[in-house]
This record gives structure tokens, sequence and C-alpha cells, in this order.
């Protein structure tokens, strides 16, 4: 049940219920994921938008949920070449600009290794495994492919786990990686807010694999959904078009724009589940427009790095920043996560480091432009030269919004997970607590319905790189979706026209004792 709202916290009306435009009913009206649909309509203009009639439909429990076995997972694999780990090894972070390995082919290989690939088991997690990124319960929805080359050569599948392609190969080298997200892959339970989970996830995708590009000097373009995009998701020869997000599609070669095909109507969802319905509804309208005429805008890859960042005694190179990587660990198969209380405070770097990554834009300037109206907050406490409160992120820098002690332990009180005989939740003893949010009323008058998954994905790219920092930092960063919006909107000093993206805790994190398998090649 939602804890009451401190007067602190309801200051200026901010947290207050009573002034949401987003209301359910009862002890429903702070579950994050039945919100969700609920700004989506709001945004798009309803000012008191209804939950939806799947809002109280029964679902299996999460735990219950079997992902569906891998797109095409029968036929010929083409092994990918070892060795990505110990090139990075070799490499100093931060730099990334290093001699490429001298056959094209493999540099590419290695650049897929390292943004997707498995890094580890760890037995006593109850999810896995550990790739380079985060994942919800390690599900990864978001699967990539790579096409053979030729005009007429088909896509193959990345299969991270095997380290392989799998697919009809082709003498040609590859031209075009293809990302999209399954929607299937995720449990029933999370209903509409699947739609969500790929779209973040898809972020987070796109700023590992441009890492992965950069450190092996593979240059690339990316292309986001537009007109023509069901044609490439029916060329991955998926099936049923229906479980997968319109395709982003990443260019390693210049293209002539592909000849318009006309268009094939897609196959219903099946009865039973409305959620995804109204989920597959929203993401085939988000759709980026022309600015050529000829297709939607490609934009080159840039950086997934800032640059000036300081060395690292946690993470010396980049094989050991990727493996240092997590979020946040228990013993004994507990879930959830823990913060040392008892801690020298941080050095001011390691916040400084942190705003570095956040500020870096994504790669494309339709996602730059949303993540223009993405708003950062943290909460800080015991960081060096840093007052403890409630702060903005702004052009790298954290301005201080209100001196408040208190707001971490409002935070885990506000948490929808915590300490239990079988959960760990460091929310109050956590240095840093980032929040990332919008409004949606102006992402939609900005951007039209294309500005609302830009949003998620802006958020995804920005916090794999507040991961990617922790790990620099000796910390760990848990991205998560489990704060209780109404009161946090309080704490944090959000408008109640507001909404959470996302947010992730940033720990110190204690030793577990715990094995960890080495899964690298």
């Amino acid at each position: 049940m939602t804890a009451p709202v401190t007067a602190r916290a309801t200051a200026a009306g901010q947290g207050d219920p009573a002034r949401s435009p987003v209301r359910l009913p009862g002890d429903a009206d702070d579950n994050s994921i039945a919100r969700e649909p609920l700004w989506h309509a709001y945004g798009e203009g309803a000012d008191h938008p209804e939950p939806p009639p799947w809002t109280w439909a029964e679902t299996p429990p999460p735990d219950s949920h079997v992902p569906p076995p891998p797109p095409r997972g029968a036929g010929h694999r083409t092994a990918l070449p070892p060795g990505a780990t110990a090139y990075l090894s070799a490499r100093p972070y931060p730099a990334t600009r290093h001699p490429r390995p001298a056959d094209g082919a493999t540099a590419l290989a290695h650049a897929l290794t390292t943004a997707f690939a498995p890094l580890r088991r760890e037995p006593e997690n109850p999810y896995n495994e550990h790739r380079p990124y985060a994942s919800p319960r390690c599900l990864f929805p978001v699967h990539a492919f790579v096409d053979g080359g030729a005009a007429d050569a088909p896509w193959r599948l990345l299969e991270p786990t095997r380290h392989a392609l799998t697919g009809t190969p082709d003498r040609t080298p590859p031209s075009r990686i293809a990302l999209t997200g399954r929607y299937s892959a995720i449990p029933a339970a999370y209903q509409w807010f699947r739609g969500s989970l790929v779209a973040i996830e898809l972020g987070m995708v796109l700023r590992a694999l441009t890492l992965g590009l950069e450190l092996f000097d593979v240059p690339a373009a990316l292309t986001l959904p537009g007109a023509d995009s069901d044609t490439l998701l029916r060329e991955l020869d998926l099936g049923n078009t229906w479980e997968w997000s319109l395709p982003w599609q990443l260019d390693l070669t210049e293209r002539l724009p592909a000849p318009a095909t006309p268009a094939v109507p897609e196959s219903p969802v099946p009865g039973g589940d409305p959620a995804l319905t109204d989920v597959v509804r929203v993401n085939r309208r988000q759709r980026y427009p022309s600015t050529a005429g000829n297709g939607p805008t490609a934009a080159r890859l840039t950086t997934a790095v800032p640059a000036g960042l300081p060395a690292s005694a946690a993470a010396p190179d980049w094989a050991e920043l990727l493996w240092q990587r997590h979020s946040g660990r228990m013993p004994r198969g507990l879930h959830g996560m823990d913060s040392s209380a008892r801690h020298p405070a941080l050095p001011a770097d390691v916040l400084r480091t942190a705003l570095a990554w956040l500020a870096v834009p994504p790669p494309h300037p339709a996602l730059a432009a949303a993540f223009d109206a993405v708003r950062v907050s943290a909460v800080v406490q015991h960081v060096e030269g840093y007052e403890d409160g409630v702060y903005r992120a702004r052009d790298g820098r954290a301005e201080l919004v209100r001196a408040d002690p208190a707001a971490p332990a409002a935070l885990e009180e506000h948490y929808g997970y915590g300490v239990s005989p079988v959960n760990g939740c460091g929310v109050a003893n956590a240095p840093v607590t980032v929040f990332f949010s919008v409004r949606p009323r102006e992402l939609f008058a900005r951007f039209g319905p294309a500005g609302w998954g830009a949003a998620q994905h802006a958020c995804g790219w920005a916090v794999h790189g507040l991961c990617l920092s922790a790990a620099a930092s000796g910390l760990f960063a848990r991205p998560v979706r489990a704060f209780k919006e109404i009161p946090t909107q309080g704490v944090i000093g959000l408008g109640t026209d507001e909404t959470i993206v996302l947010s992730a805790v940033v720990g110190v994190p204690r030793s577990t004792g715990g094995a960890l398998l080495d899964l690298r090649t």
C-alpha cells in the first residue's frame, strides 16, 4: 500500500494524487505498470484518461512465464571468432581509439560479441545469464540480425549464447544490422508495459552496440522506423510479426534507398491479450518522418563515451569495465540489491563522471531531440563536494534543487520491493539514485506519436551509460521502474503532469561470496 505523502513531499502540489491527471482507484493508484497506458493517453490529449479494461484482467504470475524459443533457431550456424576479450583486455579504458583488427569481418564479429555476448553466470543469482547491458529478469527481448551483404541475401539471427550467426551464410560482407524487440519474451503480467520495456531496452542496446562498433572502428549509420519498416520486418522472416517491434536498421556501408513495396496487412494478435494488441498498435504509429522524401533519415553513429574521462582503478581496460558492470547482488539466491551503509564519502569524480556519461546524446537527431525533453534528477548523499539532497542534471553538471538528507530514506519508503526475508533493498544507502522523467503532453506536442518511444529509447541509452560509469567507479547501477510514482514525484520535486520513465539505483556493492562463472571468449 502506498505510504502517506509527507508535507515536504507535497509542497507546491507536487506528489499530490488529487492533482494528478492520471488516476487509478484505490491501492492501484501507484501501480506503475497500470499507470503507463494512462500516461500515453494523457499525452495524446485525454485530460482524464480511463483505465483500459485489461487493467483488472487476471494474468499468470511472472515467474511462471516461459520465454519463446529463439526465432529461426534451427539452421546453419556460423561461429563468431573468439578473441574479443583478449583484444579489449589490451585496450586501456577510457580511450576508444585503437587499431582495429586487420580483417573487417572479424572486427564486426568482435563488435557484436562486445555488445551482446554473455559475460558470466552467477549461480546465486535468481536470474541469468548476464550480458554487457542490463535487462529485466535477464529476458533480453531485443534481438539483432545481420544481413548477408548482397541485395537478395537472407538475414541471419545473432544468437549471443551460442556466439553464432544462424542462417544461410553469404560470401559478401554484411552491410546491415537490424534490431527489433520481441514482446512475447516478456511475461503477460507486464501487460501494456511490455512495449515500454522493449523501447527502453532498444536504447540500452543501441549504446552497447555503438560502443562495440566504436571500439573496433566499424562505422555505421542508424535509420529509425519509417513508412517502409514493415517491409524490413517481413524480410527478417520472423513468422508472427505482431510479436515484434518495428525494426531499427544500422547500415555498415553506403546504400541506395530501397524501392517502395506495397503494404501487406499484418496478422492480428491472437485473442485473449488485448493489452498486447494495443502495444502493437502504438508501436506501429511510432514512425519517424523523412527529410529527404526517399525514406527515413540515417544518422552516423558518433560516440557512446564522453571525452575527458579519468582513468579507473576498478577497470583499467575495456574488458574489465564490461565485466564489472552489474545491477547489484544478493547472497543465497535472494532477490534485489544491497548497498553498503559503511563506506567513506565517495570522491566527487564519481558523480562528475556519471554526469558526463549522462550528457552524451543518442546518435540520431530524433532521439537526441527527445532526450532534450527528458528531465534528469538525482538524489545524492555521501559524495565529496555535494550537499546531500535533490539535484537536476544539466549539461554535465548537477544543480542543487533542495538540500534534504532524508530524501534517500524517503525513496526507499516508496520503493516497491522493500527489505523482506527474500529481498534486499539498498535504496536508502545508495549514494546516487537517478530519475528520468518527461511531460507526456509536451512530448506529443513536439514530436507526435514517435515522441513517446523516442524518449524511452533515449532514457535507455542514458541509463546504460550510467551503468558503465558506475562500473568504472567500482559501483553497481540497477535500472528500475519500481518506485511508487506519486509520492516519488514529491520527493524529487516533479510536477503532477510528469511521469517517471526510468530510474537507476547506484550503490556500493557488498561481497556475497558467490561464484562468477566466466563465459567470455
